[in-house]
């Protein structure tokens, strides 16, 4: 990867609707040439893909809770059938395996059309292997990687 590469990522990382035109333009290549890298850093793997930034609206209006994961313990087959069936979870939106007190910390978003109860006794404690969940509401969001 050299420091053409280095800016495409930049810009796409901001913008990932650019066009190969406008991507161009900026990291100083023409527009094939800067799609044959785009092409070239998605199959190195460096770009795994695009998405859209939802608004909160769009997603409901989501609280956002974060919860900690207790199992009942850490034998392989118990935290590969708790991922398995977390990846499974829309309400999910980041899970972190853990150090510490607990095994898992989960970023759960529910909708203003849902509650979190429902979510908590249909879903998260129906996940296989869960022993204790801990919960804590966000007030405010100070910042976000997006």
């Amino acid at each position: 990867m050299d420091s053409i590469d280095s800016k495409i990522i930049a810009h796409l990382g901001l913008d990932s609707g650019l066009t190969s035109e406008e991507l161009g333009t900026r990291v100083g290549l023409s527009p094939s040439a800067a799609h044959r890298r785009v092409k070239a850093l998605e199959h190195q793997g460096l770009i795994l893909g695009y998405r859209a930034r939802l608004s909160r609206i769009a997603l409901g209006n989501p609280s956002t809770v974060f919860v900690s994961v207790t199992l009942t313990d850490q034998r392989q087959a118990t935290m590969m059938a708790f991922e398995q069936a977390l990846a499974r979870t829309a309400q999910v939106r980041e899970a972190h395996l853990m150090s510490g007190e607990s095994d898992y910390l989960l970023k759960v978003l529910v909708r203003e059309d849902d509650s979190y109860e429902r979510i908590h006794r249909e879903v998260l404690s129906a996940l296989p292997g869960v022993h204790r969940l801990v919960t804590q509401f966000t007030i405010r969001t100070l910042a976000t990687e997006d």
